[in-house]
């Protein structure tokens, strides 16, 4: 069962560091993302803060797999 989980976070891991950053390249590129004058809105900030949470969960994810099949 202990693998299982491992496994099952390796995927999460996975998932999220190949999804997140494509996400974020569509929210730059997003008309919301910027203000007239080119500055970062509050659209772009939020967005960035959660896929970089959702990154270091990610890794943080791997690291307890990882340590989850070694141990």
């Amino acid at each position: 069962m202990e693998t299982f989980l491992a496994i099952l976070l390796l995927v999460n891991a996975a998932f999220n560091v190949l999804v997140w950053p494509r996400f974020y390249g569509r929210i730059a590129k997003d008309p919301r993302a910027r203000d007239e004058n080119g500055r970062r809105t509050k659209f772009l900030t939020v967005h960035a803060i959660l896929i970089g949470a959702a990154l270091v969960l990610a890794a943080l994810s791997a690291v307890v797999a990882v340590w989850a099949l070694v141990a």
